[in-house]
């Protein structure tokens, strides 16, 4: 039983750094998008978009997002993975973001909380 009992504890230990990694890394990928844009290089900011969301954009995403007024990149405040789902705030401005195959993606961006009503989003999918 005593063994039960510790196995239980690092489990639950290691699913919290679990979500803490996931956290993470889905701030890492909010700001290399908001980095890549504001260092003109669309390919890369494309590169992490979801695909709905890159499509949204346009034929040529790495052209068509670098002409969205996207903020420049500010340090991560907060953090949160939902699931399949994470919100990152960077300053003012928040990114939201999906678990695809390959990673973290973006699926909005620049966006602003509106009071009741849903975030206003410059990029979206």
């Amino acid at each position: 039983m005593r063994w039960l009992s510790v196995s239980v504890c690092l489990l639950l230990i290691a699913g919290c750094g679990f979500v803490e990694d996931r956290s993470d890394a889905a701030a890492a990928v909010a700001s290399s998008f908001l980095t890549a844009v504001a260092e003109r290089d669309g390919a890369a900011a494309c590169g992490v978009l979801a695909p709905a969301t890159a499509e949204k954009i346009g034929e040529d995403c790495a052209e068509g997002v670098l002409s969205e007024p996207l903020p420049a990149p500010s340090p991560v405040t907060d953090a949160r993975v939902y699931g399949q789902r994470a919100l990152v705030r960077l300053g003012d401005e928040t990114v939201f973001l999906g678990m695809f195959p390959g990673g973290w993606r973006v699926v909005a961006a620049g966006c602003t909380p509106q009071g009741d009503r849903p975030y206003d989003c410059v990029v979206e999918g």
